[in-house]
């Protein structure tokens, strides 16, 4: 049977959407970025209703966020539950099954055979200013490693670690001291702006940067803790070589600093594997999760070695980290992850960047295509030799494909990301597919 989406039957925004949009203008602040004019009524599955009617495949998820798709009726059911019998106890002060098994569950998932202890947070930046903490407080040092194009949320140290945009740090400082910022290694392009053919190795220009900072300003014995995203997301979904992740590993190891991962988006069967450290194959000291940990309910968490959880009783809580309601909809996310889910997102997955690359072959924008399970990035430039990336196509696109029914949001400085809830099937993948080539040879011709 023919699914009832995408179907578009009032070019969006539609009047109900105008009217939301204009008191949204009149009220909110004015630092939220509002992508496209996307005025959600009801969420099925991969499926998204507009308040005219209009409905969407959905390929962003709300930012990998609807692990599960929108209103998976086991994880409605079991926040339905947990709502009857009480909203809110706080974690930090008392006790309660649910969240007791959602910290069993998620130390025991965790990779590497060390015994782990988590910390329930209500965000993804939240988790990362409290693995700052727990990074320093273990060490007893300040100096934080991060990278350029990485993101960690929005908060004065998830900002102090971020350097994706300039706009999430302009106008914010003086942030926090002690962090320093080194090239992510990136496969397809120098990440010192080497032009193609003057890089001889991108893995090695990222690890000789690495070398003279601790040559020249910062001694690696005076380092609390490397943070990192084992692939980028807001930084365009970029997937490093293995070396990369393992140079760390081993810089950790003899340095005795902390190794965080920070897998928000990257976690939670995202990439066909349940963390992205186990698609490299290298372990962290602490896993960041947050975004699909819920299917959409605030949580997050600091899943971290015994060894390395020292901090003392007190020195970090949390009131709503860890809510009943949201441990609920966790374990019952976990579940569909961990049954199908997540095998599903690898097998869709190859379908998906088989079907990209085939649209590589037919339009000379897309200069990459890089990926695994369903966290797929498809960059595009102004030259395959060149690789300059294109800047203003990903805008278009996305509203084009917006227009035809398909939601894609883009990252970094050129690239579309498919993320979709990892419920979709092949019909969804090959619609999907179908129409961004509709939409790429449509700007084509307008150019």
């Amino acid at each position: 049977m023919s699914k009832n989406y995408p179907s578009i039957t009032t070019p969006p925004p539609g009047p109900k959407a105008r009217r939301i949009i204009e008191r949204d203008a009149a009220y909110a602040s004015p630092s939220y970025i509002k992508e496209y004019p996307l005025v959600v009524e009801r969420g099925e599955g991969a499926m998204i209703e507009d308040v005219d009617g209009n409905r969407y495949l959905d390929f962003m998820a709300g930012i990998a966020v609807a692990s599960t798709g929108h209103s998976h009726p086991k994880v409605v059911a079991a926040i339905e539950a947990a709502a009857k019998k009480f909203l809110h106890i706080c974690s930090t002060d008392f006790y309660y099954e649910g969240f007791a098994r959602v910290c069993e569950r998620l130390a025991k998932l965790a990779p590497g055979p060390e015994p782990k202890k988590v910390f329930l947070t209500n965000s993804g930046t939240e988790a990362t200013e409290g693995a700052i903490k727990l990074a320093r407080s273990h060490t007893k040092r300040q100096n934080i490693i991060a990278f350029n194009g990485g993101f960690h949320g929005r908060t004065m140290g998830a900002i102090s670690l971020g350097a994706s945009k300039v706009r999430y740090r302009a106008g914010f400082g003086p942030l926090l001291p002690g962090i320093y910022h080194l090239p992510y290694a990136d496969p397809y392009r120098c990440p010192l702006g080497h032009k193609a053919n003057e890089c001889r190795d991108s893995l090695g220009c990222s690890l000789e940067a690495a070398e003279a900072l601790f040559r020249e300003r910062v001694d690696p014995h005076e380092v609390a803790a490397v943070f990192m995203e084992p692939v980028l997301g807001e930084g365009g979904y970029v997937f490093p070589p293995r070396a990369f992740l393992q140079y760390w590993r081993d810089f950790c190891d003899r340095y005795g600093a902390v190794l965080v991962f920070d897998e928000v988006q990257s976690g939670m069967g995202r990439t066909g594997f349940m963390f992205a450290s186990q698609l490299f194959d290298v372990t962290p000291d602490v896993t960041l999760l947050a975004k699909g940990l819920a299917s959409g309910m605030p949580l997050g968490a600091i899943i971290a070695k015994e060894s390395v959880m020292t901090w003392k009783r007190g020195t970090h809580g949390s009131t709503f980290g860890g809510n009943p309601v949201c441990c609920a909809a966790a374990e019952a996310t976990i579940d569909l992850i961990e049954g199908s889910l997540m095998h599903n997102a690898a097998r869709v997955g190859k379908v998906l960047i088989e079907g990209a690359r085939e649209l590589q072959r037919k339009h000379d924008v897309i200069g990459d295509v890089r990926g695994a399970g369903l966290m797929i990035g498809i960059e595009f430039v102004e030259d395959r030799q060149t690789k300059e990336p294109k800047h203003l196509i990903v805008t278009h696109i996305e509203r084009h494909a917006f227009e035809r029914g398909l939601l894609l949001l883009g990252c970094g400085q050129s690239t579309i990301r498919i993320a979709p809830p990892l419920i979709i099937d092949e019909e969804d993948a090959r619609t999907g597919l179908r129409i961004l080539d509709e939409v790429l040879t449509e700007l084509r011709v307008v150019a």
